[in-house]
């Protein structure tokens, strides 16, 4: 059951003539570039229009706490894992799954990390989960590695990017079509037979511009099958992902400026990933082992993006920017779920109790037993219209710059679910029974809704104040149905209906050019589905100080998350004794804690031959339920009054450094994440839910040969340390140990 869009709001936004003069061009360096090879972009104001922050010059304006990693600062993390990147930001936590960072979980400020669903996601400023409203834990992640700067905003200002203001809001840019002819191709190869490709190539001319880019991924896993099965023995993933931008706008003899930019992607996956981890003995005995029941999962993803963008600068003080947009995205997982009616989680958390089962999963032959691997085969849509207008005015002696917001969006979610029977022979699974498509998940879920906001930032001389209103009006609906052909509703009577108010208020008071101090109130809130909880909501404070001296920046922020009401949704990667979709109240709990970030270049001022830029992010953390319950929710359990969170650690520490001469550069990062809690408690950490602290160590190095070529080199976690990246749902799962890159980059 696929919608297909209304596109009416459309043909308004193209039939306004396009008349203005283009917008002049402006170059951008690497850091260790040769000052004549410069990288050209557009300095197009839909540039500015896609970010949720406009660079890093324009955080002092920003009512609340607001971060950006440009290219330059991404060019220096080894890697693909967005989860690398984001914890140089404060504020930000991770949880890893399979090592590669393929499937982040993003938490910000102690909200639910489950597949981020608790954070507004966004790519060039439009919602990408695959159904933000009726399923926003889907399993889709932007391939980082091909993103051109990341931003995040917490606090106040967020709540412009709903519907998850209880956490903050994630935006990543991608390439832009460049002011000239010009491309880059990138190529790499390292261990486990590692392979990456990201090429570009685009030019543009008065009125017309475009971009095509290709990011191509692979690399065999890091964990050894007990049994290999279907010619590999190191299950590892392939990634392809193609992109082309097309823009027109306007000459330079036109009265007011316009564009019109179509931008069209497809990412394609192969995953040979799995939820079956290890028993805490395997584990310390073999980190690195995986099950023969775990021979043949795999995922295999396909996203295709579409989007249609108008901007128009009314007069120098207005401008508006609509977009049309379309994702879709089609998963099939195919992983083992239980073994003769006990699922996994059951298994590994209790093995002695379950000898038979493991013993299966390890790859002993069994009569009796048998394994069920499901087919969590689903399909979703995600499409709208937005429009967006800026407008900078003036009453009296207050200046004004007004945000005003409007959208129109729907989704669904169609679950087509089958589960297949397995006997284990001699190490290799032998099918033994075909499913009936449709017995294990079969339903549809849609959400229409309808979105608004108004923010002013009112400035006051020294003094700006920031208040904003958002609105959400959401329905979501949910159909289950009998049979395979969908000729029979079991039930249709399950829907949810939200009508808020989300308001915010933050302010900025300049002590002088220096000294900046921040704070602001705002309502969190985030929609929960169908499945039975309340809606969750909090009222968020913040509070701290900027300084800004020259080479010099550092932020201080205090932070006071008051959930009135905490939820958890059931997903196949929580875990727990509950069925995927449901919810559960958590009830009150208070998330308070402190960002700390600074970024220097210690050669400021001194006559060195190179840059000595450090950086540095800290979080402290402090979590406490209010209330006691008992739970189904496989990360809570049965939670006593001033338990902690799951997932939250109390500390976090990224640390980074580089040495930049005119033709070389080295950069290190160290990453300190404490020790964390799988499921909700309180005092010391039960091993079997404990994730140890670790540091892991990171190091790339570049080397340019001539004004269009480079020589780089990655290493990622460079002492080697073997590291829990992930417990829930069903075992201890290792972290990626030491990898080696080596690469060549040619710019023309």
């Amino acid at each position: 059951m696929i919608f297909r869009p209304a596109c009416g709001a459309l043909a308004a936004a193209i039939a306004t003539a396009l008349s203005a003069p283009a917008f002049a061009q402006q170059g951008t360096q690497d850091s260790n570039q040769d000052s004549t090879q410069a990288v050209p972009v557009t300095a197009s104001p839909v540039l500015d229009r896609i970010s949720i922050v406009g660079g890093s010059e324009a955080i002092r304006d920003v009512a609340g706490s607001a971060h950006v990693l440009d290219h330059e600062t991404l060019e220096t993390i080894p890697g693909n894992d967005p989860m690398k990147v984001l914890r140089q930001i404060p504020g930000v936590y991770v949880t890893e799954e399979e090592g590669h960072g393929l499937f982040p979980n993003i938490s910000i400020r102690g909200a639910n990390q489950d597949r981020n669903t608790r954070i507004t996601v966004m790519e060039d400023g439009v919602m990408i989960a695959p159904a933000p409203y009726a399923a926003p834990a889907g399993y889709y992640f932007p391939n980082i590695a091909r993103m051109d700067s990341v931003e995040v905003r917490k606090g106040s200002s967020s709540i412009e990017y709903g519907p998850y203001t209880i956490g903050g809001a994630l935006n990543m840019t991608s390439t832009p079509i460049p002011g000239e002819a010009q491309g880059r191709v990138r190529l790499s190869a390292g261990e486990r037979d590692a392979k990456r490709l990201h090429a570009w190539y685009g030019d543009s001319e008065e009125t017309f511009g475009y971009l095509l880019e290709t990011y191509q991924d692979t690399a065999d896993g890091f964990r050894d099958l007990d049994t290999p099965q279907n010619g590999s023995d190191n299950p590892g993933y392939e990634i392809q992902n193609y992109l082309g931008k097309f823009r027109l706008n306007t000459p330079a003899s036109a009265e007011r400026y316009q564009e019109l930019e179509l931008k069209l992607a497809r990412d394609e996956k192969t995953i040979d990933e799995t939820y079956l981890g290890l028993t805490r003995e395997d584990y310390e005995a073999t980190p690195y082992r995986r099950y023969a029941g775990s021979a043949i999962d795999e995922m295999n993803t396909e996203h295709t993006q579409y989007q249609l963008r108008h901007f128009i600068e009314v007069n120098p003080d207005l401008d508006v920017t609509t977009t049309l947009y379309r994702n879709e995205f089609h998963r099939n997982w195919y992983k083992l779920a239980s073994v003769d009616g006990t699922g996994i989680s059951s298994i590994l958390a209790d093995p002695d109790a379950n000898q038979g089962e493991m013993s299966w999963i390890t790859g002993a032959n069994s009569d009796d037993l048998r394994g069920t691997i499901k087919a969590n085969n689903r399909e979703y849509v995600s499409q709208g219209i937005e429009s967006r207008a800026n407008w900078r005015t003036t009453t009296g002696d207050i200046d004004h710059h007004l945000k005003f917001g409007l959208r129109y969006h729907e989704d669904e979610i169609d679950r087509f679910q089958w589960q297949d029977e397995y006997d284990m022979v001699d190490g290799s699974l032998v099918l033994t029974d075909r499913g009936a498509l449709g017995d294990a998940g079969n339903r549809v879920t849609e959400a229409k809704t309808i979105a608004a906001f108004v923010q002013d930032r009112m400035g006051f001389g020294r003094l700006a104040v920031t208040p904003g209103l958002r609105y959400e009006s959401i329905s979501i609906d949910r159909t289950r149905y009998a049979d395979a052909d969908r000729s029979t509703i079991s039930r249709d009577d399950e829907s949810a209906d939200y009508n808020v108010l989300i308001p915010g208020l933050g302010a900025t008071f300049d002590v002088n050019e220096n000294w900046q101090l921040l704070g602001g109130v705002y309502k969190g809130f985030a929609p929960t589905g169908v499945g039975g909880a309340d809606e969750e909501e909090a009222i968020n404070w913040e509070a701290g100080v900027r300084y800004q001296n020259g080479a010099f920046q550092s932020e201080v922020i205090g932070f006071l998350n008051d959930y009135e009401n905490l939820v958890g949704v059931c997903t196949a990667s929580t875990g727990g004794d509950c069925n995927v979709g449901d919810s559960f109240d958590g009830g009150e709990v208070e998330v308070r804690g402190i960002e700390a970030g600074a970024l220097y270049d210690l050669s400021a001022g001194r006559d060195w031959a190179v840059n000595v830029p450090v950086r540095a992010a800290y979080t402290w953390t402090d979590t406490e339920f209010q209330t006691s319950f008992d739970s189904n929710y496989g990360a809570w359990g049965d939670v006593q009054q001033g338990d902690e969170l799951p997932n939250t650690p109390e500390h976090q520490l990224s640390v980074s450094a580089g040495v930049v001469g005119e033709r070389f550069g080295v950069h290190a990062t160290a990453n300190y994440v404490g020790e964390t809690r799988a499921v909700a408690g309180s005092g010391s950490i039960p091993a079997d839910e404990k994730v140890d602290a670790r540091t892991i160590v990171d190091l790339s190095a570049n080397y340019r040969l001539t004004k269009h070529a480079k020589l780089f080199a990655e290493v990622e976690n460079l002492t080697d340390e073997t590291y829990v990246a992930g417990i829930r749902p069903a075992g201890f799962r290792v972290g990626k140990p030491r990898t080696v890159m080596v690469g060549a980059q040619f710019d023309f």
